[in-house]
């Protein structure tokens, strides 16, 4: 594990690097090119990439994709790329997104992502703080958000945009230049120049910058090692057998480290093949690629598993007669099925006939039949989703971890898995609970080669985050069973402190409530230094094509209201229904029946005006409540509730 932790991106900040472990994670310290070379070489022809462009795909076999990564990294070097400056990539998942990175670390600077969803302030903030000498931005509206920003990047030499669109003269004037223009830029650099930025690469030196979703505040640049990306990927690989004969969708933002991790380092260990999703592909693309393709691993976050259980309810509603009595009898032999299994017990008496007339048929519709592993990462999952799946023997693995552990801290794994828990901890790296309350529960810490270097330029904020004897402290609450597997149980800036001094953790208590309620889409429960506990929460509607939301109820929320006898079809109709109204007040009643204490028990609510949305400002990425920014974006709603 790294003895030291360092806060800038500099040669002199390479960390030492223990490697006395054995098994699984007994990995020799390396670098990403080198391991890139390895796999290159050993699965030359076989293929690497995929993507379907007017109708087709085209696929690059491995000996192609570092030949073009090659290629690019000679380019970056006649365009100034200085060793140990970022390359920022700004786009949805692509071939030429993974060539942008991977070139930029084999030419000797750091690669950094960058959300599509980001305005043009938080993609300067990101550029500036990382020095970027280039950046790679996907289309004109991604590449509008750096021009208007442009002059305030004064380490920016150039902009490469990737998609097929022609550059406007005008743009070319500002220093943007077309992606296959760009490849060939590099072509008199000689071999050696690649070679010789690669040997000057240590395994401790900085290859990637995460940068944190900022909801306590501005984004921080997490600073991965190259030692830290090569040795999580080949334990993943290797506890999760990933081979040659594995097939992924990439879909996830490559600016998250788990897709980092997934669809770029651990393809670099296996000879995986990857397949890249449309980009419309959470509007609904996804669907039909999954059926292309039929992955053998496939991770979601929960949105995504959500949206799949709608659908199957859907069906589920429609069915009738003896095809209902036969699914809501196989439902229950999957569900016994999946808990034996987790007990180490055979499967439940009918399984068979449960999996050959049900199951099987299932996940071929949802192109699922070969998947061997169905994880969800990125945020919490209700208990209620992986139960729904359960039921039709599709167990979701969960994992958990964070930026700064490189991804995974705690894998579930088939025979290791238990509902409800985030898996045990994967070899190799150390797990505490630091000052465990009376039930188990205490801060979550880690510790191993797989953690950061540090924040970049942000030395206390390092020091914060990892003490002296390297354990990097999570922030998040949890427990650990007898068996070794972890739960989440809350998170120590989430939690809400009444006047009566009782110490609340909202998570929880939210998903009882959405679990109560079906419109309800967002819930956010607040009551830090009051006498009690409100919460506020959106209704499920449309959203619009730029990524925006409609005030039109979607089609299940619309679907709700008619049972309840109402004919609203927009938030602000149902906002002053009594139905939808009465609605609310009945799911947040049984939700307090559940609760764990009086304290804990919502009494007051009211509607968000609009759906909680990445573009509104209110969700990270990856889909998590930005709580500070909600409270001050509505907080007129939260006085509201106390006044009364």
């Amino acid at each position: 594990m790294p003895t030291t932790k360092h806060w800038t991106t500099e040669p002199e900040a390479e960390v030492n690097i223990k490697t006395t472990l054995s098994g699984p994670a007994s990995v020799p310290p390396t670098t990403v090119p080198e391991v890139f070379k390895r796999v290159a070489r050993k699965y030359n022809t076989k293929v690497a990439l995929r993507v379907k462009r007017d109708h087709e795909w085209i696929q690059w076999t491995y000996r192609e994709y570092y030949t073009d990564v090659a290629k690019a990294a000679k380019s970056l070097i006649r365009l100034g790329l200085e060793p140990h400056h970022g390359v920022c990539v700004l786009g949805f998942n692509a071939p030429e997104w993974f060539i942008g990175y991977m070139s930029a670390i084999m030419a000797g600077g750091i690669a950094c992502g960058v959300y599509t969803t980001n305005n043009a302030e938080s993609c300067h903030f990101i550029a500036d703080d990382c020095s970027a000498n280039v950046i790679f931005a996907e289309n004109k509206a991604q590449l509008e958000k750096i021009l208007e920003v442009r002059d305030r990047l004064p380490h920016l030499k150039v902009i490469i945009q990737y998609s097929p669109e022609p550059v406007d003269p005008a743009q070319r004037d500002q220093g943007v230049i077309p992606w296959s223009e760009f490849m060939e830029i590099g072509k008199d650099i000689p071999d050696y120049e690649v070679q010789w930025r690669i040997e000057k690469v240590k395994p401790g030196h900085c290859a990637s910058l995460i940068y944190t979703s900022g909801t306590t505040g501005p984004p921080k640049g997490v600073m991965i090692s190259h030692d830290n990306l090569t040795w999580t990927a080949a334990v993943c690989a290797t506890l999760y057998q990933l081979g040659e004969t594995d097939h992924m969708i990439s879909y996830l933002p490559l600016s998250h480290v788990a897709a980092q991790m997934m669809d770029i380092h651990a393809a670099l260990h296996t000879g995986l093949t990857i397949h890249f999703a449309q980009p419309d592909a959470l509007k609904g693309s996804l669907a039909v690629t999954l059926k292309e393709v039929r992955p053998t691993v496939f991770v979601g976050v929960p949105r995504v598993w959500e949206k799949f259980k709608e659908i199957m309810e859907r069906v589920i509603k429609d069915t009738s007669g003896i095809k209902e009595v036969v699914l809501q009898k196989a439902r229950s032999v999957g569900r016994q099925t999946s808990f034996n299994r987790q007990s180490g017990r055979p499967a439940a008496w009918g399984f068979w006939l449960a999996n050959t007339f049900v199951f099987k048929s299932l996940r071929e519709k949802m192109g699922l039949e070969r998947c061997k592993i169905a994880g969800s990462s990125a945020a919490p999952i209700s208990r209620k989703v992986l139960e729904f799946f359960l039921d039709f023997d599709l167990p979701l693995y969960e994992l958990y971890g964070m930026s700064e552990s490189t991804g995974p801290q705690t894998l579930s794994l088939y025979g290791a898995h238990k509902t409800g828990s985030t898996g045990k901890v994967m070899a190799g790296a150390e797990i505490r609970i630091d000052n465990p309350g009376p039930s188990g529960d205490g801060e979550i810490c880690f510790r191993g080669r797989h953690i950061f270097m540090g924040y970049l330029k942000e030395e206390r904020k390092t020091r914060e985050a990892i003490d002296e004897d390297g354990w990097l402290h999570s922030g998040d609450i949890g427990r650990l069973d007898p068996d070794g597997y972890l739960y989440i149980t809350g998170r120590i800036k989430e939690i809400l402190i009444t006047r009566g001094g009782e110490n609340i953790a909202p998570v929880p208590i939210e998903e009882i409530i959405l679990n109560h309620m079906k419109m309800v889409s967002y819930c956010m429960v607040v009551g830090d230094a009051q006498k009690y506990l409100t919460m506020m929460v959106s209704l499920r509607v449309e959203m619009n094509d730029d990524g925006t939301p409609s005030n039109r109820l979607d089609s299940l929320a619309v679907s709700i209201a008619q049972e309840l006898g109402s004919n609203a079809t927009t938030v602000e109709e149902a906002k002053e229904d009594p139905l939808i109204i009465r609605y609310i007040e009945e799911g947040m009643g049984k939700a307090n029946e559940e609760s764990i204490s009086r304290a804990a028990k919502v009494q007051k609510f009211r509607i968000f005006p609009n759906e909680l949305s990445i573009a509104g400002g209110e969700l990270t990425p990856t889909m998590k409540l930005k709580r500070k920014i909600v409270l001050e974006k509505y907080g007129n709603l939260v006085e509201e509730m106390y006044q009364e």
